[in-house]
């Protein structure tokens, strides 16, 4: 069962109860430097030093639509972040959904939830976060994050070593990004991707749909807009660089993902793999 920490009323409490639950969790000096992977080869190799950054603030952006699938990669990508480090996930609502994280490798029990419906403490509470080593990563979803703000996130993370991810919306993250950028080593978008499992199970007249169908497997495509480092592709007809653009989707035995050669339908969707993440209502 993931531990909960609320901010509310009484700041105070929240703030003393976070901290002592970061300390239980403090090791001994900094973590190694370097990356870590990601779990997805061909998006590791397209990485400048074959991972995501250590010591770094990552940032992900998802249309309001697709929040539940980032949600959902997001969870797959922690859980091979650290087999065994907890993981502190800062977000305004605990809607996420135990069973469903656990399917995508996330145990429940990894996880600290810092509840906060401020953009100040949750990001107060990432920042702590973040200067505590021993964590596998932590993971927010403010609605704003401007310059200063996450210029302390990746001073934060520089100083352990540790791994910062930001979720944001992308109407939110775009507007920001049109007036200045933030200091996320890496800036990523995702979507939700039909998947080839879920065909069968379509609500046709006279077919059933099976009691799992809440359980398929999940797809994604995954964009790497902006990379410290690396070298953007330039599209030759509109002029936009990007970093890379695949599909990942996951395996039927191990719920492990590979990454599809083709992007094939870029057409949206919400797999249910990926809605399972977080609770709705």
């Amino acid at each position: 069962m993931a531990t909960l920490v609320q901010f509310g009323g009484k700041k105070q409490a929240a703030l003393v109860a976070l901290r002592a639950a970061l300390r239980r969790l403090e090791g001994p000096g900094r973590a190694a430097a370097g990356v870590v992977p990601t779990g997805f080869d061909a998006i590791d190799r397209a990485l400048p030093d074959g991972g995501l950054a250590r010591g770094a603030l990552h940032e992900i952006v998802a249309d309001e639509a697709d929040q539940a699938a980032a949600s959902g990669f997001l969870a797959r990508l922690l859980a091979g972040l650290g087999a065994a480090g907890p993981v502190l996930w800062c977000l305004a609502d605990p809607d996420l959904y135990g069973p469903g994280l656990a399917r995508l490798g996330l145990a429940p029990g990894r996880l600290i939830l810092a509840r906060a419906r401020r953009d100040a403490d949750l990001l107060w509470a990432m920042e702590e976060g973040l200067k505590t080593p021993g964590l596998a990563a932590v993971l927010g979803e403010p609605h704003g994050l401007d310059l200063t703000a996450s210029r302390r996130l990746q001073l934060a993370a520089e100083s352990t070593g540790g791994v910062g991810l930001v979720l944001r919306r992308a109407q939110a993250a775009d507007a920001d990004q049109r007036g200045k950028a933030t200091a996320a080593v890496t800036r990523w978008r995702v979507a939700s991707a039909p998947s080839l499992a879920d065909l069968p199970n379509l609500d046709l007249p006279g077919l059933a749909v099976p009691r799992d169908f809440g359980l398929m497997r999940g797809r994604w495509r995954v964009s790497l807009e902006r990379c410290r480092g690396a070298v953007p592709i330039y599209d030759g007809v509109s002029g936009d660089g990007s970093y890379g653009e695949w599909l990942v989707e996951e395996t039927d035995a191990t719920s492990a993902v590979a990454v599809a050669q083709q992007l094939g339908d870029r057409s949206g969707a919400s797999p249910a793999a990926v809605r399972a993440v977080r609770r709705v209502g």
